[in-house]
C-alpha cells in the first residue's frame, strides 16, 4: 500500500488503522513482516498437505507438559541463573514504574473502575498496584494488568510479540499480598511467568498465530500469569500440568484490537484478559478441578491442533529447550518513550533535533523507517502516529504519557493539525533487514527549518532493544523518571532499593504501599 506524498495532504488522512490492519500492520510491538507476505501457493501446499496426511506435523514424543509443568512448579527452591533473577527484578522495577506513571490513565482507571464495581473491599482480595484500592483477588490482578499497561511505557518482547509485565507482575503481587508470598517467591514466580509468556507463542509458532487471526498479546500474558500464579500458590507439578490445560482453554485475543482508537481495547487484550484468565487458570485447579493432564503433548491435545501444527513456524520444542540455561529475559525490551516500540528511533530523532527547530520556524520533518512506515504515519491511535508525536514535540519541547496518548489533543488542537501537515513518515528499504535477523527500528529524520538550516539525523537503535539493552543504572534512571514526579524523590529511591533487593523480603507485599498514591 502506497501513501500520497503531497506536502499539502490534510493532517487527518483517510488511511485509518482499520486499513493498516488489511495489510498487517503488529502495532506496538515490532512489524511482523513475514506474516504480510504469505502466498496464495503457499495456502494451497498447507491444504494439500492436510488432504494427504491429516496427521503430519504431530508431536507427542516431547514430554512437553510435564517438563514445563515441573519447572513451574519447582523454581521457587531450582537454581536460577543470578542473571535471569537480576533482570527480574530489574522488569519488576519498570512495571512497578508503568504503574505509578499510568495510574490515572484512561484505560487504567476504566480497569480500576470496573474491578472496583465487582468486588469493592472484598475480605478475600487484593490491592490494585500504584493504588489504595482494594478488590477481589482475581478483579485485582486484572485491574493491576491494566494500570501497568495504561501507557505505551511497560515491557515487550519483541521476538514473541507480547508484552508481559502487565500480567505477570500483577498477578505475582495479588497471590503475594493475599497469601503472604515471600519477595523471593515473586522474584522467582515472575522469572516463570516471563519463560512461558514468551515461549508459548515462540512454540505454536509467531507467523501461525497471526495467520489464523490470534494475537499473541493475549495468549502469552495468559500463559505467563497462568505459570507466575501456579508457582506463588505453591501447585504441584501434577496440578501445573491441569493449569496450562486451563490456560489453554482461556487463552485468547483477536488481532482486531489493530481496528481500536483509544487504547483500551488494546489494553485489554494485551495486558487485562491474560491476567484475569491465566490467575483463574491457576486459581480454578488450586479449588479441586481437573483437566487434561498432556494438553501440550495429546496428538489431540492444543499443541497439536492442525492451525498450529501445519503452520510453517510451529516449533513446540521451543517451549523446554535449555530451560535451565536460557531465558526469555534477555530478549525483553524496555521502552524509552511513551510510544509504540516501532516508533521509538524516530521519536528520539525528533527529540535530538528539537533544539535546532521551533513551530515558528519549521518548515517539514520527513522520518524515515522501515516496516510499516504507513501505519505509523496515519495511525489513528495518538501515540503510535508519528505526525502527531513530532507536532507535540515541537509545541511542547517533550514528550509526556498524558500528551502522547491524548484523544482529545489529537482530535481538536489547530496547532497540532497545522504542524502535522508539514510531517511525513516515509518508507526506508535500505533500512530493512532480512528475514530473521534481529530488528532495531532504525530511523532517519531530516529537519528544515527556516531559520537553522536543514538537519539530518540517523538513530540506528535506542537503547532498550534486546540487541542494545539498557544497564541496570539506565533501568533505575527511567524508573526515577517515571515515579519520583508522583511519589517524590526520597519514597521513590525507598521502592527502588526494596525492589533491586526483593529476595529479601519476607513479605513482598510490603512494597505495596510505598508504590500507592
Amino acid at each position: 500500500m502506497s501513501s500520497d506524498d503531497e506536502t499539502g495532504q490534510a493532517a487527518r488522512s483517510h488511511f485509518t488503522r482499520r486499513d493498516a490492519f488489511k495489510v498487517g500492520l503488529a502495532g506496538a510491538s515490532l512489524t511482523i513482516a513475514s506474516c504480510a507476505t504469505a502466498t496464495a501457493a503457499e495456502s494451497a501446499g498447507a491444504q494439500a498437505a492436510e488432504a494427504s496426511d491429516p496427521n503430519d506435523g504431530i508431536v507427542t514424543d516431547l514430554n512437553l507438559t510435564r517438563t514445563i509443568s515441573e519447572y513451574i512448579a519447582n523454581i521457587r527452591t531450582a537454581a536460577v541463573d543470578p542473571e535471569f533473577l537480576e533482570l527480574g527484578k530489574r522488569h519488576i522495577l519498570d512495571s512497578f514504574a508503568s504503574a505509578v506513571s499510568c495510574k490515572d490513565l484512561e484505560p487504567a482507571m476504566l480497569g480500576r473502575q470496573y474491578a472496583l464495581s465487582k468486588s469493592r473491599d472484598a475480605e478475600n482480595g487484593a490491592t490494585m498496584l500504584a493504588t489504595n484500592e482494594r478488590c477481589g483477588l482475581v478483579d485485582a490482578i486484572y485491574g493491576s494488568a491494566m494500570i501497568v499497561h495504561g501507557s505505551e511505557i511497560n515491557d515487550f518482547i519483541p521476538s514473541a510479540f507480547v508484552q508481559p509485565g502487565p500480567a505477570v507482575v500483577g498477578a505475582a503481587f495479588g497471590i503475594a499480598e493475599n497469601r503472604g508470598g515471600t519477595g523471593s517467591d515473586v522474584l522467582r514466580s515472575v522469572v516463570a511467568g516471563y519463560e512461558l509468556c514468551g515461549r508459548m507463542p515462540k512454540a505454536l509458532g509467531v507467523r501461525t498465530l497471526y495467520a489464523n487471526g490470534i494475537a499473541n498479546h493475549g495468549l502469552g500474558p495468559c500463559f505467563g500469569a497462568a505459570a507466575t500464579t501456579a508457582s506463588m500458590l505453591g501447585l504441584t507439578a501434577e496440578q501445573v500440568q491441569h493449569v496450562m490445560s486451563y490456560a489453554c482453554q482461556s487463552a485468547s485475543g483477536s488481532w482486531q484490537w489493530l481496528l481500536d482508537e483509544d487504547h483500551i481495547e488494546k489494553t485489554f487484550v494485551f495486558a487485562g484478559v491474560g491476567a484475569r484468565n491465566g490467575a483463574e487458570a491457576a486459581l480454578l485447579v488450586e479449588a479441586g478441578y481437573t483437566g487434561v493432564a498432556d494438553c501440550l503433548d495429546n496428538a489431540e491435545g492444543y499443541m497439536n491442533h492442525r492451525m498450529f501444527r501445519q503452520g510453517a513456524d510451529h516449533n513446540p520444542a521451543y517451549l523446554i529447550e535449555d530451560l535451565d540455561t536460557r531465558s526469555e529475559l534477555p530478549l525483553t525490551a524496555y521502552k524509552r518513550y511513551p510510544v509504540g516500540g516501532p516508533t521509538q528511533p524516530a521519536v528520539q530523532g525528533i527529540m535530538e533535533l528539537l533544539p535546532q527547530t521551533s513551530p515558528q520556524t519549521v518548515e517539514s520533518i520527513v522520518m524515515e523507517m522501515p516496516g510499516r512506515w504507513d501505519a505509523f504515519r496515519n495511525a489513528e491511535m495518538p501515540a503510535l502516529n508519528l505526525r502527531y508525536l513530532a507536532s507535540i514535540m515541537l509545541i511542547d519541547g517533550r514528550l509526556d504519557l498524558v500528551s502522547a496518548q491524548s484523544r482529545e489533543r489529537f482530535n481538536t488542537d489547530s496547532q497540532v493539525h497545522a504542524l502535522m501537515e508539514k510531517m511525513d513518515v516515509i518508507h526506508a528499504p535500505d533500512l530493512e533487514v532480512a528475514e530473521g535477523e534481529e530488528r532495531t527500528e532504525p530511523a532517519r529524520v531530516t529537519l528544515v527549518d527556516s531559520r537553522t538550516g536543514t538537519h539530518n539525523v540517523f538513530v540506528p537503535f535506542v537503547r532498550g532493544f534486546p540487541s542494545h539493552p539498557m544497564t541496570r543504572d539506565d533501568v533505575l534512571d527511567k524508573a526515577r523518571e517515571l515515579m519520583a514526579p508522583v511519589l517524590g524523590n526520597g519514597r521513590t529511591e525507598e521502592v527502588i532499593d526494596a525492589t533491586m533487593n526483593i529476595e529479601h523480603l519476607d513479605r513482598a507485599a510490603d512494597i505495596l504501599p510505598m508504590i500507592a498514591s
